[in-house]
């Protein structure tokens, strides 16, 4: 079986930084794009940054400039830096990967278990 672990929410005030992490832990697998989504109440999910296995990224608009995603392909972990948050940065964020695991031939979405950030004003 296939987890997504994520860490690191937490409350801040507005204009700091929190750093997410993610990590899959399983046997066998191998995995493309790795990104991170987030909802805040009321509201559908919405992506916030996404990156490849290869290192290329893309954003959100609203996140451009201050968020970073990264990854460690060897320790199959994806980070997002967040910085200068605003209040309506506030979400639960949650982790997703493209997974394909040994024998199959296809990528399947994971979820990991959503982690809540506050930003107060």
């Amino acid at each position: 079986q296939v987890q997504l672990v994520e860490s690191g929410g937490g409350l801040v005030q507005a204009g700091g930084s929190l750093r997410l992490s993610c990590a899959a832990s399983g046997r066998s697998f191998s995995i493309n794009v790795m990104g991170w989504y987030r909802q805040a109440p009321g509201k559908q999910r919405e992506l916030v940054a996404v990156i490849t296995s290869g290192g290329s990224t893309d954003y959100a608009d609203s996140v451009k400039v201050r968020f970073i995603i990264s990854r460690d392909n060897a320790k199959n972990t994806v980070y997002l830096q967040m910085n200068s948050l605003k209040p309506e940065d506030t979400a639960v964020y949650y982790c997703n990967a493209g997974i394909r695991r040994l024998g199959s031939t296809r990528y399947v979405d994971y979820w990991g278990q959503g982690t809540q950030v506050t930003v107060s004003s």
